[in-house]
């Protein structure tokens, strides 16, 4: 049985010459991100960014909830793939992330698609239940403190539409999953969200050994 092919840094970059299409906005949005304090490490990988563009019109999905916005590049991806009257609603604990992300989206011409909402992200989902109902939502990404990881998950679970996705970043969490020594609160919420997955009958599930570990997580 063949098994995960190690991508070296020579493999990467023969990946990204044949697949990745990039331009001036995105690279320049990440090299942005990049010179921040933990930008790097909190900054999604380019080809992940197309992938989620991807699943955004693989599901036709018109409106789009993101948990956690940083400085906006996964908003960027996700809202150029929306079609015209699509709504992309990004949650962010902090004002100063999307006033990085603003301008990019601008020149993107996609900044008509995003509301950006502030504020603890389980009220602010749990807003967006009260304010449109339950399975109003195509496609929802979270990305954010992975403590509350479970409580997002629910939240989005009753938000997406039967059919509809539910993508979860950093579902390895560095690698820290599997090392027992590593008892900190984010990664054992990490660590039992997936053992919670694996035995969920409401979705059907795959986890992706790419970027950070991707969950995709389709309700029934």
């Amino acid at each position: 049985m063949a098994q995960q092919t190690e991508f070296t840094p020579a493999l990467l970059d023969y990946v990204r010459a044949v697949s990745l299409r990039d331009d001036d906005i995105l690279e320049e949005l990440r090299q942005e991100t990049a010179d921040l304090p933990m930008g790097q490490a909190m900054q999604i990988m380019a080809e992940e960014g197309q992938f989620l563009g991807l699943l955004v019109g693989l599901t036709q999905a018109r409106t789009v909830v993101e948990v956690g916005t940083f400085t906006g590049y996964s908003t960027l991806c996700m809202a150029r793939a929306l079609p015209p009257g699509g709504r992309l609603v990004t949650l962010d604990i902090s004002e100063k992330w999307p006033m990085i992300a603003e301008p990019h989206w601008e020149r993107a011409g996609v900044s008509d698609r995003i509301e950006v909402r502030i504020g603890m992200a389980e009220q602010l989902l749990a807003d967006l239940v009260e304010q449109n109902g339950p399975d109003t939502v195509d496609l929802v990404f979270v990305d954010a403190d992975k403590a509350s990881y479970q409580a997002y998950y629910e939240h989005a679970l009753r938000l997406v539409r039967p059919g509809g996705l539910i993508v979860l970043d950093n579902m390895v969490f560095f690698g820290r999953v599997i090392d027992d020594d590593l008892q900190d609160e984010d990664t054992v919420a990490v660590r039992e969200l997936n053992s919670f997955l694996l035995d969920d009958e409401r979705v059907e599930l795959a986890l992706l050994p790419m970027a950070d570990g991707i969950t995709l997580a389709r309700k029934k």
